[in-house]
């Protein structure tokens, strides 16, 4: 088996296609260890033409750590694992999802910038986004890479956000595009979401390189007044978001994308809801709690 990394962003530190491997199939510790210094290295890996079923998408998942299960698994949904989540627009009948549906109103969210879990006490360290069907044009999804934004930040910027703490909470995020979680939400999905902290720079401990760390899921950065945290969470934004830290991944079916969420943000695009979207998403617990 021979890997093959091929940078896709014009900085070639950020995002590559990766080739030469079927992740269907059963893989040792030695075969692994290429595509997780990878994935410390570019923060995102793209796998083309890959045929993944429920079980080899987990197993294959497992090399990086323990998994996630799924804040919606208690509802219908198109996965039978609680290790997926159902990253779709199709309903388990067959049918699409009306826009205004609670499905699509929750799934909104995935269009602001943010890393997958932040919200839970254990942030995610990784997730594995799998292609079945795609729409006909639009619907990409973009990363952006915060390692690079940490790097680009003025010093006097650095001193002063490292050891910050940013409170997050998914009925926060989900709220900015109209979600109420309050309504919405289980009982149980709630008492799984309760607003965490997590510190506002993070640092890969195997590569030592920090990150920034202000997506949509954080409300407040804690310490400061109400304005000055906004103030200071857009400039954040602003500069974690600008186009030469970005690379878009316009999906395939067959598509397997793993990106390191301590080192990114992503969000989906939209797409014309009359045609099918259906993904499945694993998620990579991380190793404790940040702040």
């Amino acid at each position: 088996m021979s890997i093959d990394f091929q940078a896709l962003n014009a900085d070639a530190g950020f995002a590559a296609e990766v080739s030469g491997i079927d992740l269907s199939r059963a893989m040792d510790g030695d075969a692994f260890v290429p595509i997780r210094d990878g994935l410390d290295h570019y923060g995102v890996l793209v796998f083309r033409g890959q045929d993944l079923d429920e079980d080899s998408h987990i197993a294959f998942s497992r090399h990086f750590g323990d998994l996630e299960t799924s804040i919606r698994r208690h509802r219908a949904r198109n996965v039978g694992r609680d290790e997926l989540s159902d990253i779709s627009n199709v309903a388990p009948d067959g049918s699409i999802h009306a826009l205004d549906s609670e499905h699509m109103s929750y799934n909104l969210g995935n269009q602001l910038w943010h890393a997958d879990s932040s919200f839970k006490r254990i942030p995610a360290l990784a997730s594995l986004l799998y292609a079945l069907e795609v729409p006909p044009r639009d619907g990409a999804t973009e990363f952006a890479d915060q390692r690079a934004a940490w790097d680009g930040l003025d010093a006097e910027i650095q001193t002063r956000i490292d050891g910050m703490v940013g409170q997050h909470s998914l009925a926060h995020s989900r709220a900015a595009m109209g979600y109420d979680a309050q309504k919405n939400f289980k009982v149980v999905e709630k008492a799984e979401t309760p607003p965490v902290p997590q510190a506002l720079v993070q640092q890969n401990p195997r590569t030592g390189r920090k990150a920034l760390y202000a997506g949509a899921h954080v409300s407040h950065i804690q310490g400061l007044e109400k304005v000055e945290s906004d103030s200071l969470l857009a400039e954040l934004r602003q500069h974690a978001t600008q186009p030469h830290l970005l690379y878009c991944h316009a999906w395939q079916p067959g598509d397997l994308v793993i990106w390191d969420d301590r080192a990114t943000l992503h969000r989906g695009r939209p797409w014309d809801n009359r045609h099918r979207r259906v993904m499945r998403r694993t998620t990579i617990a991380g190793i404790g709690p940040t702040a």
